[in-house]
């Protein structure tokens, strides 16, 4: 697989996941060291008008 130009470098696809019923994105690793996510924590996924907002999981 080649890598993406600089420029290009935040693109990604939508892939449809094994069972049909579910899709998924890659997030680019730089963001997730930021955010300090860790593999298999648990988020909240929110659809706002023409986005999806994706942010920790917060116990209320």
């Amino acid at each position: 697989m080649t890598r993406r130009k600089i420029e290009e470098s935040h693109i990604r696809s939508l892939t449809k996941v094994s069972s049909g019923t579910s899709y998924s994105v890659t997030i680019p690793m730089e963001y997730i060291r930021k955010l300090k996510w860790r593999s298999k924590q648990k988020l909240e996924v929110k659809l706002y008008q023409d986005r999806i907002i994706i942010r920790d999981y917060k116990e209320k």
